[in-house]
Formats: C-alpha cells, sequence, structure tokens
C-alpha cells in the first residue's frame, strides 16, 4: 500500500475505533474500501447504486496517454469499469482532434474495488463516474508530485456571483462539456450552475444532448460524467432518467440561479431534554460493509489479478522537502535543589 494511503487509512480507521470497539461494530466500509491496492480479478460487474455500490475487475486509467495525464495518483482513484476508461480515452483523443483542447487532467475515477472513499466524495463508487479538471493539459508532462501540488482552477468570477469569468470558461470548454455529453453511454455530466447557464446562452451547435448537462453544487472546478449502467452488470442501479425533451435551460436552471437552493438551513430548534437516557444505538452512525450490496463482500474478498497489469501499479510519489529543524537553543539546566 502507498504510505500516503496507508496512513490516511491509519487515521480514519484510529479516529472510528473507540465508538467501534466501544459498542463492538464493525469498521468502516470506506476503510476497508481503500486498503485495497488492486482491482480484484474477474469480469467488470458494478453493483448497486453509484452512491452506495462497488465494482469487481475494474480497469486501471494509465497515468499518461497521448492526450491525458491522470492527477492526484496518492488517491488511487485512477479506476473504473472498462467502458468508463474507454470513454475517458476516447474524450481525450476526440476534443484534441476536433474540439481545440489540448488534453484531459483526469481526477477521481473510482478506487480499485470501489466502495466508500476516505474523504471527497458521495459517489464514484460502482466504476461508472470520472471528474475531468476544467485546466487544459499543459504541453508537458507533469511530474509525480506537480500531479499531488498543482490545484484544479475554478471557471467563475470573483465577484461573489454564480457566473462563469468568460476568460476562464471558453469555448473550448464548451466543446469539451457538450462533446462528452453527446456519448451515448453517458448518462448524466454534473456542472455548475453558472457552467450550464453559460453553454445555454453561448450553445450554437447540435442541443439534443444538453439535457444531459445538469447544474448542480460545487463543480465549478472540475466537470463530472456519470455513464449508465453497464451490460454484465444485472445488479447495477440505474438512476432516474433525464428527460431528453428539456434541455434544462428553463425554469429548473433559473431555480439554480436564484437564492433558494444557496440559502443556509434553517437551525433546528433546541432538542427537548430526554426524561429518560437515549438507548444504546444498535447499529454505528456510519456506513459498514452490510450496508453494502451482498456482493460487495465478496469483491473484497476476492484475489487481485496475477500478475497486476503495469497501468494498476500505484507509483511512488515522490516527497517534499522538509523544513530544516530550527537550531536548538541553550538546554535547560537542572534547577539546582534548595
Amino acid at each position: 500500500m502507498h504510505w500516503m494511503k496507508a496512513f490516511a487509512a491509519a487515521l480514519a480507521l484510529a479516529a472510528s475505533a473507540p465508538l467501534a470497539a466501544a459498542q463492538d461494530f464493525p469498521p468502516p466500509a470506506k476503510i476497508l474500501f481503500a486498503s485495497e491496492t488492486a482491482p480484484s480479478a474477474g469480469p467488470p460487474q458494478s453493483f448497486g447504486f453509484y452512491t452506495k455500490g462497488c465494482i469487481a475487475g475494474a480497469e486501471a486509467l494509465p497515468i499518461d496517454g497521448p492526450n491525458w495525464q491522470a492527477m492526484r495518483l496518492s488517491r488511487n482513484r485512477r479506476f473504473g469499469h472498462p467502458d468508463t476508461i474507454a470513454l475517458i480515452e476516447r474524450l481525450a483523443s476526440d476534443a484534441a482532434q476536433y474540439d481545440g483542447w489540448p488534453g484531459l487532467l483526469v481526477g477521481d475515477i473510482s478506487q480499485p474495488r470501489g466502495g466508500p472513499m476516505l474523504s471527497g466524495h458521495a459517489s464514484h463508487q460502482v466504476g461508472l463516474d470520472a471528474d475531468i479538471w476544467l485546466n487544459p493539459m499543459p504541453d508537458r508532462r507533469l511530474s509525480l508530485r506537480e500531479r499531488e501540488d498543482i490545484s484544479a482552477e475554478s471557471v467563475l468570477k470573483n465577484d461573489g456571483t454564480l457566473f462563469v469569468d468568460p476568460e476562464k470558461f471558453t469555448p473550448a470548454h464548451a466543446r469539451l462539456i457538450m462533446r462528452a455529453a453527446s456519448y451515448p453511454e453517458v448518462q448524466r455530466i454534473f456542472v455548475h450552475p453558472g457552467i450550464k447557464k453559460a453553454i445555454c446562452d453561448g450553445w450554437t451547435g447540435d442541443r439534443s444532448n444538453l439535457a444531459k448537462v445538469r447544474p448542480y453544487y460545487g463543480h465549478h472546478y472540475h466537470f463530472h460524467i456519470r455513464l449508465f449502467c453497464r451490460d454484465g452488470s444485472p445488479e447495477c442501479k440505474a438512476q432516474n432518467a433525464v428527460d431528453m425533451k428539456d434541455d434544462g435551460c428553463g425554469d429548473h436552471l433559473d431555480w439554480w440561479l436564484s437564492d433558494e437552493p444557496w440559502a443556509p438551513a434553517e437551525p433546528a430548534p433546541p432538542a427537548k431534554k430526554p426524561e429518560q437516557p437515549a438507548p444504546k444505538p444498535t447499529r454505528p452512525a456510519y456506513t459498514i460493509l452490510s450496508d453494502l450490496p451482498a456482493a460487495c463482500a465478496g469483491v473484497l474478498e476476492a484475489p487481485a489479478p496475477s500478475p497486476l497489469p503495469a497501468a494498476a501499479l500505484t507509483p511512488n510519489i515522490p516527497l517534499p522537502p522538509l523544513a530544516p529543524w530550527p537550531e536548538i537553543g541553550p538546554v535547560p539546566q537542572p534547577r539546582p535543589a534548595g
């Protein structure tokens, strides 16, 4: 296991251990899945829903391709259904050839066996989600260290509004997103409402797939591709279909651009003091393995492919240079006995 991932998993396990031990609860599922560094052997199959599932037989996106570079390699989230990996590679090639986009910086896909993550996502659990940064790929190969340190860049204005900065969100960005939406295996593209507004107002090409571009919170540093459940995954749970007759540029988008979605939640009324002590919880507040589809236990137990494909190996990320230790000052002497 890569040391950074092992350290993060250890910290999370330590944080959850007191409650789990006190109540004799099983460990969080996110610890189990984050600890797996290789996919399971066998044919690809997604189990469960995008936010509650796992994947068997996942494939790794190579860290470098002709028109892509994978980012945040220490997270080990480059794995997905083979159809997801093929789509990313196709989008990278098509966007470079037809849309003036130099290449993709690819963020999180899924963990080697999917499942809940230690941080960052509720979805991305079944190998059918992928984040694509809105930064164009630079004209050089980034070092492994740079892929940890460089940040995705927001395309919004810096004035606190919900709208894009036209200097940051260009027609090439719109072409890239609409290219991704055009693929039949793509069910949804999540973007910030300001990005949806910019495409609604400025897109002059084929609008038949604009309905797939869905406004949602965040997603102004990257956009999120979601595929339909794939053939050969009968236990994959589909999401509600998008209404393709409505391009989403009307009332739905107006709501996202209003104050209502962004208003702070009303504080809950103060809880009344219980007359009797609350009963001990019978289950933990976190997700455990038995909350996921039953097949996910077998996914965790399955062996890894042998030999492991080269693309699935986690590279060793060089550490940043350590700050020098301060000089040690005068050492206190024992106080004389009085």
